[in-house]
């Protein structure tokens, strides 16, 4: 019997990405319980966060996924905002996150996206020796070297997507 498509591991897998698959309490799967819960340093929890620029007229709404340190905030008013040609860029809300990805908040991750999306890897990420993202699904986290993050097709790095929360 073979197993059902899963879109984020079959990525991971075709691409050879080193990684671990951590099991996750779905209640526990909010980034600062997460890491409370299950022994995680918050510098190596990165939260992938879906935005969405405002589209010009006839024009798609552009999106990107955009990979953040848990101790960063993302710059959705500034780099992001230029970087998608946008006049204005938000957080995508839960509704536009489910169609786009299928995956809910709290489970989002940069593997298994429609071809569309790019990916953006705030420097911040890479500096880790590992880091835990989400799954594709809130009762699971992936667990991998940050460098396997660049084998996604589309993932850039990028300085300065985000600020340290906690500057010092």
């Amino acid at each position: 019997m073979t197993s059902p498509p899963d879109p984020v591991l079959d990525q991971a897998a075709a691409l050879g990405i080193d990684h671990t698959v951590m099991p996750c309490d779905p209640e526990l799967a909010d980034t600062a319980v997460f890491c409370k819960a299950y022994g995680i340093a918050p510098e190596d929890s990165a939260n992938a966060i879906l935005v969405a620029g405002k589209p010009r007229a006839d024009e798609p709404q552009p999106f990107a996924l955009c990979l953040v340190l848990s101790t960063h905030r993302l710059d959705v008013n500034g780099t992001v905002r230029r970087r998608l040609g946008t006049r204005k860029a938000s957080f995508a809300n839960a509704d536009q996150t489910r169609t786009l990805t299928g995956m809910e908040i709290g489970g989002v991750t940069p593997f298994g996206l429609p071809e569309q999306v790019p990916i953006w890897i705030d420097s911040a990420v890479m500096a880790r020796s590992e880091v835990v993202v989400g799954g594709g699904s809130r009762d699971r986290k992936l667990r991998l070297p940050p460098e396997g993050l660049l084998a996604l097709p589309r993932a850039e790095v990028v300085e300065d997507l985000a600020r340290p929360l906690n500057p010092g």
